[in-house]
């Protein structure tokens, strides 16, 4: 296991995650960091705690859009199979890239 430290919304965060994964983890963090500034600016949010929950439920309506279009995608097959492997490895990388989220939201509001 590998520590990072990730900065979102100006706050430093020890993140732990596989060998290897530390730049995909902070290319995450640098990612939700600059969609929680882009509803901070649009000011919708009261304080930093709802600031959070706004920013979640933005990336988690991200994912399920993308997994909406994915499942459009797997319906547009000639054959009538519900997708190929391609597909198959893109959901996997889209459920992993939830859950990544679920957690690294999980350990920001414990902080």
């Amino acid at each position: 296991m590998s520590e990072i430290t990730l900065t979102i919304n100006g706050h430093n965060f020890g993140i732990s995650c596989d060998n290897g994964q530390e730049q995909r983890v902070m290319d995450l963090g640098h990612y939700v960091d600059n969609r929680l500034k882009d509803i901070s600016r649009a000011g919708a949010a009261s304080n930093e705690a709802h600031l959070l929950v706004l920013t979640s439920l933005m990336l988690a309506d991200e994912v399920f859009d993308l997994r909406n279009k994915l499942g459009e995608l797997g319906g547009q097959t000639q054959d009538g199979e519900s997708g190929n492997q391609d597909e198959l490895v893109i959901a996997q990388a889209i459920d992993h890239l939830a859950e990544r989220i679920d957690t690294i939201a999980g350990r920001i509001q414990k902080v």
